[in-house]
């Protein structure tokens, strides 16, 4: 952070032209997938960009229309009739969410274990190199920004795959290949820290020569060229009137009605719990370990929320697929974030033909590089050398989120985690060790009745003619039945020709003698 303002400048404008790539598709191919008008989805973008980008206190963290909410946008706009209700849901949706933030509801987001968000990364990694494989083969077939295994139509990540290799592209593939060898090319430090080509990121000279590659192929070799579903589909007005009359207003006629407060109710809890999922990925991204204030990224969730919903955009929260991009590409500060918002709003209103020329074989380029940076094997050898306890809650949670989607796999990932935290604790809160027959019995922190099936246990090993010794010094609370099975054991002494002391266990220290 000792780097100028011009420095700091540079490295934010060059990630938002990365992060514009990244989330332009995906803004488009979640609008779709979602049965919502494609510009709800760059509106969307443009106010997770702008608005949200000005008020969150994240450095590398991006917002935009999530994935995770596509199910419940779909089931919402058909439960509720319409997508200008829907529209009016959405509005109501983030006047909860800054609710929750003002009342410090943020707070939950520290409570995640780290296993489960290293876990979610991976994963998320992963499903995006799935997703983008029959992409970067020319087999367009599904929207870009779909992250659940099962898809619409009734087929799933593996058998998009099988598919794309039968029905492959040749000019997709060549467009692709080219285009990770440019972006690799430019993660080279050489390239990387160049006074000329260090200026321009990687990605965006990948997405210029696919565009170019595609306009040779259609001159020189007509059959490989790649047209409609394979390119970029934005829409174009040709006009500022025609460009509002894109636009969908909300529709508050069921705000009186249970059906309404409950769709609301629901888009704000699971936007806020991804957005603090997602926040909490962010700062373990983040090079400086920035902490971003939970609550108050509630708050900027729910005014962006809001006006996203007033102008006709889907549901917004952080996104870890575009936050991840960002970080990736060196953003230092959240202009990174404003940046990529207003080249959204800008170019799309302004240049949304040439952005149609934009093969989708080149952006999965792009996305791939992402995807991989999230789930290196660096990153699972490095789990597992932690231990069981941290590699277990890690790989349920990568699995979990592969075969079904983020909320439930997440969901999953969390129980799991606090299973393991929990008897994590039960082993630290009662210790047996032994030297030559002499046997010490540590009570640490709170020993409550969850901690007895363990302490009789311990208890059972400890042989007869054994001297022990009970501190419970560091104890700062016993349940009864904790109290109860050591004067039990105490009770025994004689039986079993045991001698034992105690420490902090009652006001005056217990001696029981053969």
């Amino acid at each position: 952070m000792k780097k100028g303002f011009k420095d700091l400048l540079k490295s934010d404008l060059s990630a938002s032209l990365v992060v514009f790539l990244v989330a332009l598709p995906l803004c488009l191919g979640i609008a779709v997938a979602s049965n919502a008008p494609p510009i709800s989805g760059i509106i969307a973008g443009v106010i997770g960009g702008i608005v949200i980008g000005a008020l969150s206190k994240s450095n590398v963290s991006v917002s935009g229309p999530a994935a995770g909410l596509t199910v419940i946008v779909i089931t919402a706009q058909e439960s509720l009739g319409s997508f200008q209700l829907f529209l009016a849901a959405v509005v109501v949706a983030g006047a909860i969410q800054f609710l929750l933030g003002t009342l410090k509801a943020g707070v939950v987001g520290y409570y995640f274990p780290t296993a489960v968000i290293k876990g979610m990364l991976a994963a998320i990694g992963l499903i995006l190199i799935l997703k983008q494989i029959p992409h970067a083969l020319g087999y367009d077939h599904t929207q870009m920004g779909v992250d659940s295994f099962r898809e619409a139509n009734q087929q799933n990540t593996f058998t998009e795959i099988i598919d794309a290799f039968v029905y492959n592209s040749p000019g997709a593939i060549l467009i692709m290949l080219i285009s990770l060898a440019i972006i690799l090319l430019y993660e080279q430090p050489k390239i990387k820290n160049h006074k000329f080509f260090g200026l321009v990121p990687g990605a965006l000279i990948a997405v210029i020569s696919g565009i170019a590659i595609n306009f040779l192929l259609g001159r020189f070799l007509p059959s490989w060229q790649l047209t409609d579903s394979h390119l970029v589909s934005i829409p174009v007005a040709s006009s500022l009137s025609e460009l509002s009359g894109l636009l969908t207003f909300p529709d508050f006629g069921m705000l009186n009605t249970n059906l309404f407060w409950i769709t609301a109710a629901t888009i704000a809890i699971v936007g806020s719990v991804e957005t603090l999922l997602s926040i909490e990925a962010s700062d373990k991204l983040d090079r400086h370990k920035r902490i971003t204030p939970r609550s108050r990224e509630l708050q900027a969730q729910g005014i962006g929320n809001l006006v996203s919903g007033l102008i006709g955009g889907l549901p917004v929260t952080s996104v870890i697929v575009r936050s991840s991009a960002n970080a990736g590409a060196g953003a230092e500060t959240k202009r990174s974030a404003i940046f990529h918002g207003i080249l959204l709003l800008v170019l799309v209103v302004s240049i949304p033909s040439i952005l149609n020329l934009i093969p989708l074989s080149c952006l999965a380029a792009v996305l791939l590089t992402v995807g991989f940076k999230l789930t290196k094997p660096s990153l699972y050898r490095s789990m597992f050398s932690k231990g069981f306890n941290q590699f277990i809650p890690f790989l349920i949670t990568v699995l979990a989120i592969l075969f079904t989607d983020l909320l439930k796999g997440i969901s999953i990932g969390i129980v799991i985690g606090l299973i393991f935290v929990v008897k994590t604790n039960f082993q630290s809160a009662i210790s047996v060790t032994e030297h030559k027959g002499n046997y010490l019995l540590k009570l640490q922190k709170d020993v409550s009745f969850l901690n007895k099936a363990l302490l009789l246990k311990k208890l059972a090993r400890i042989p007869n003619g054994a001297s022990v010794l009970i501190n419970a010094r560091r104890a700062q609370f016993i349940d009864t039945d904790i109290m109860e099975s050591l004067l039990d054991f105490i009770n025994t002494a004689d039986d079993k020709d045991m001698t034992i002391l105690t420490e902090g266990l009652f006001d005056l220290e217990h001696k029981k003698t053969s």
